[in-house]
């Protein structure tokens, strides 16, 4: 038997003011369509923005559903929208901002399993890394380099 360490860095930006220009613009565009959410029933609400290399950013939002499980998040909106607008174009970053009607959201909040899973899909797929930035409503803000760094034993179609 052996043990073995898994980890990986993170940049931790004080706030939004501290990012470069481009990730603040990107964030701030996650911020508006975080504003938009449809989230009637947790009133948690979460933006996210894609930058891919041709220049583009696609937004998303999470949409609730009365029937939970037919709801989908932020970041699966997005990503799955830069597919289907862009197929094919390398997606450079994603931008993740979260915020509850019933409390203060200031901490980041990472995307949940089934997000990183299929964010994990389009890195593996484009061979280059995504970069994850991810914040609450406002605070400190994560930047990850490669959404691989937060999903270590991710599933991909190799094993198929």
């Amino acid at each position: 038997m052996r043990k073995q360490k898994i980890e990986f860095e993170i940049t931790v930006y004080e706030s939004l003011t501290d990012l470069s220009e481009n990730d603040r613009q990107l964030m701030e565009k996650a911020i508006a369509s975080r504003a938009k959410a449809y989230a009637p029933y947790s009133g948690f609400q979460v933006g996210a923005a894609v930058a891919l290399i041709n220049g583009e950013v696609v937004i998303g939002n999470n949409q609730e559903n009365a029937s939970y499980p037919s709801g989908l998040c932020a970041e699966r909106v997005a990503i799955f929208q830069a597919g289907a607008k862009f197929p094919g174009i390398t997606i450079e970053s994603i931008a993740i901002t979260a915020a509850s009607k019933n409390h203060s959201v200031n901490h980041p909040v990472a995307p949940c399993g089934n997000c990183r899973q299929s964010m994990l899909e389009y890195e593996v797929r484009q061979t280059a890394p995504i970069r994850v930035l991810f914040m609450g409503e406002n605070g400190e803000v994560f930047k990850c380099n490669a959404v691989g760094d937060m999903l270590p034993f991710g599933f991909d179609s190799s094993f198929l």
